[in-house]
């Protein structure tokens, strides 16, 4: 299957030192423009370029339905899935409004929404309609969570002809946080305390059930923690699964990957799995308020860029740092150096 045959390189470190160094040479004091010195010079081992380039970003939903909902885990109906993908196609949703601010690609892509949805700008690659309810079977079949991993490496390798330079993922599917946070256990060892939250909205004895949803599940389903194709297949979810292949074939093209918030961070954990060096091309892009991302970030390696108390999803985190990652790249660009401009770095 195509994971087993993802190669990606390691991170360019011999052209990284190259950049730090280039970077100090800038007319500042060395280390003034904090992460922003840092981001530079992780662009550049990624890409393997000394000016590398995130301009123009691609940014892809996907959309997916998943059976737990039944459970009444959420706050909404699984038909809010549908009625949310139409409103990314007439432009509405927030990470539209983000995309077009930032000049991305858009593209919204049906992965598993539990209805057909028959509307021009819609890319159809539905691989069943949602998935199964976990606490009663397995979310999937192995094949399926596999097709659906092609789904997203596909998707991501067509932007990246278009000409992307940097990829951000976002996600819509109603009950997509219990599914997240199931994953999570598993890569938690297990352990769930702390990784669920309210998700849509949920109340405090909503809350409660979510997290009785989840524990029954695992208990059930008892997915191999070494084998991230059973934990998408026992557990996962359509879009998410989508999300981790896009990002294998971000990585593999030396593509910089801006991760969203805590749905998000959740692919990336299960395409690093797939793939222990996927991991070298990402940035989380914030700080979720879901209080599994933290535990997510953490077991990534990873530091958020933003902190601005951001849950909504869609890939609108990511998004709305985006300009962080581009504000690196001219920093290193379009600076002069002290030789340059003809300024002494000795205190006189």
């Amino acid at each position: 299957m195509i994971h087993t045959m993802i190669k990606i390189q390691p991170k360019n470190k011999q052209v990284g030192e190259s950049v730090k160094a280039y970077v100090d040479t800038l007319t500042k004091p060395i280390g003034s423009l904090g992460r922003l010195e840092e981001i530079a010079v992780e662009l550049a081992e990624m890409t393997g370029e000394t000016f590398p380039v995130v301009t123009p970003p691609g940014v892809i939903v996907f959309a997916a339905d998943h059976g737990v909902v039944k459970e009444g885990v959420s706050a909404f109906p699984q038909e809010v899935t549908k009625q949310m993908v139409l409103n990314f196609i007439h432009g509405g949703a927030a990470i539209n409004v983000f995309s077009r601010q930032i000049g991305a690609h858009f593209e919204i892509v049906d992965v598993g929404v539990a209805e057909d949805i028959n509307a021009e700008g819609l890319v159809n690659r539905k691989v069943r309609y949602g998935t199964a309810n976990f606490c009663e079977t397995d979310a999937m079949t192995r094949k399926e969570a596999e097709q659906a991993i092609a789904v997203g490496y596909e998707q991501a390798e067509k932007m990246i002809e278009k000409g992307i330079k940097c990829l951000i993922l976002g996600e819509m599917g109603i009950g997509n946080t219990t599914t997240s946070s199931a994953i999570l256990a598993v890569l938690n060892g297990g352990n769930i305390d702390g990784l669920v939250g309210r998700g849509t909205g949920i109340t405090d004895e909503k809350l409660k059930h979510k997290q009785r949803v989840i524990e029954k599940a695992l208990l059930e389903r008892k997915p191999n923690h070494q084998d991230p194709i059973d934990i998408l297949a026992k557990v996962g979810g359509l879009e998410i699964s989508a999300m981790a292949g896009a990002m294998l074939a971000a990585a593999s093209k030396r593509i910089p990957i801006l991760v969203d918030g805590f749905i998000c961070t959740t692919a990336a954990l299960i395409a690093k799995q797939i793939c222990n060096t996927a991991s070298d091309y990402m940035f989380v892009g914030h700080r979720s308020l879901e209080p599994g991302h933290e535990t997510a970030i953490r077991l990534l390696g990873k530091s958020p860029i933003l902190d601005l108390g951001l849950r909504l999803g869609e890939g609108t985190g990511a998004a709305v740092a985006f300009p962080i990652l581009q504000s690196a790249t001219l920093m290193t660009k379009e600076m002069a150096t002290f030789s340059s401009a003809n300024i002494s770095k000795e205190l006189k």
